[in-house]
C-alpha cells in the first residue's frame, strides 16, 4: 500500500517538474523573442548596433576630421524621381545625416523653390534667414545662409528660395552656387530635387556629377523614374544609383506588389537601398529629427544607414524584404506546429 503511494507521489512530482519545464521554456521564448520584436527578429541587427552606436558620441567638429576624410573630393549628388510624393526629401535628410555621422562635411541643397521642406525634417525651419536668392541678389554671404546643424556641425543646409517663382534661379545660378559650396570644404553636397521634370529640374541637376534615382513599386512611379533616368543621361549623368522606398513585403508575398528585383530589372539602374514602409518615419518627420537618429533603429533606419555607407564607398549587406516579419506568437506557432 505505502508502496503504491510513493509511487504515486514520484509521478506526481515528475509531471510538475515536466511542467515547470515547459513554463519555463515559454517565458524564455518569448522574452528573447521581446527583444527583437522592434526588428522583426532580423540578423545581424545587434552588430549593427554596437558597430554604429551614435548615442552617446559627441558631434564631429571639422577641425577634428582625419585626413584620409578630408582628402576626399568633392561630390555633387542630385537626388531625384519625376514623381512626387515618394521620398526624396526624407531621403535625402536620411543620407545626409547619416553620411555626416561617419565624419564627412556634409551640404544639403533644397533645390524645390516654393515648396521647400527639407528644413522642417531637419528641425530647421526657424533658423532660415536667408536663401541662396540673397546670395546672388547681394543681400548675405554664403556663410550665412548656410545653416549649421546644432546636433552635427559637418551638416549644413541651404535652401534655394523662400517664394519666388522658380524661373528666377538660371543653371548658371546653381552652377556658381554649388561651386562656392565646394570652396568651403564639403565633399558631399546632396540636392533635393522637385518633382517634376520642367525648369526646376534642368536646374537642379546643371551641377550634379551623380544622381539617385528614389521611387517607390507602383508602375506610375516606375515610368516617372525610368523617364527622369532618360533625361539624367541626355544631360551627362551616367553615375545614377536606385532607391525604392515604401516596400512592403507582406504585399510583394502576395503577388499584389513588385518586388525590389522586378523594379531594379525594369529600370535597369544598380540597387543601392530597399527602404521598407514605416510609420515612424511619419514621427521622426514631425518631430523635425530624421529617422537614423532614434536610438533604437527601426528596419528602415538601418536601411537608410546601409544605403549611406554603399553611397560612400562602404560595402554592408542588403536587408532581406522579401517576406514580411514574423510576430511572436506566430514564431510561437510555428515553433509547435510547423511551417504551413
Amino acid at each position: 500500500m505505502f508502496l503504491k503511494v510513493n509511487e504515486k507521489v514520484a509521478e506526481v512530482k515528475k509531471a510538475k517538474y515536466t511542467s515547470n519545464n515547459f513554463f519555463c521554456f515559454i517565458f524564455s521564448f518569448f522574452t528573447n523573442m521581446t527583444e527583437t520584436k522592434n526588428f522583426g527578429g532580423h540578423p545581424k541587427v545587434d552588430d549593427f548596433r554596437k558597430e554604429n552606436d551614435f548615442s552617446n558620441q559627441k558631434p564631429v567638429e571639422i577641425s577634428a576630421l582625419s585626413g584620409e576624410k578630408q582628402n576626399v573630393s568633392e561630390r555633387v549628388i542630385v537626388i531625384t524621381s519625376g514623381k512626387g510624393g515618394v521620398g526624396k526629401t526624407t531621403t535625402t535628410a536620411n543620407l545626409g545625416m547619416s553620411i555626416a555621422r561617419l565624419g564627412y562635411r556634409v551640404a544639403l541643397i533644397d533645390a524645390d523653390i516654393g515648396l521647400r521642406n527639407l528644413d522642417l525634417l531637419l528641425g530647421l525651419e526657424n533658423r532660415v534667414l536667408y536663401t541662396a536668392m540673397d546670395i546672388v541678389e547681394g543681400q548675405c554671404r554664403l556663410d550665412q545662409a548656410l545653416i549649421r546643424d546644432k546636433r552635427w556641425k559637418n551638416l549644413a543646409l541651404l535652401a534655394i528660395s523662400k517664394n519666388r517663382q522658380k524661373y528666377n534661379v538660371t543653371r548658371k545660378n546653381m552652377q556658381n552656387l554649388i561651386d562656392s559650396v565646394k570652396e568651403l570644404g564639403f565633399q558631399f553636397i546632396l540636392i533635393d530635387c522637385p518633382a517634376g521634370i520642367d525648369v526646376g529640374f534642368i536646374n537642379a541637376i546643371a551641377p550634379a556629377q551623380e544622381a539617385v534615382i528614389v521611387t517607390t513599386p507602383e508602375i506610375t512611379a516606375i515610368r516617372d523614374a525610368d523617364r527622369v533616368a532618360g533625361l539624367l543621361e541626355a544631360n551627362g549623368i551616367y553615375n545614377v544609383k536606385l532607391i525604392v522606398n515604401r516596400v512592403r513585403p507582406d504585399m510583394i508575398q502576395k503577388n499584389d506588389m513588385m518586388s525590389v528585383r522586378d523594379v531594379q530589372e525594369m529600370l535597369g539602374i544598380p540597387l543601392l537601398g530597399a527602404i521598407p514602409e514605416d510609420t515612424n518615419v511619419i514621427i521622426s518627420t514631425n518631430r523635425g529629427e530624421p529617422l537614423v537618429l532614434n536610438k533604437k533603429l527601426t528596419l528602415s533606419g538601418i536601411a537608410f544607414e546601409n544605403a549611406a555607407r554603399r553611397l560612400i564607398g562602404k560595402q554592408d549587406y542588403f536587408i532581406d524584404l522579401t517576406s514580411p516579419q514574423k510576430g511572436m506568437f506566430q514564431k510561437l506557432q510555428e515553433f509547435f506546429l510547423g511551417e504551413e
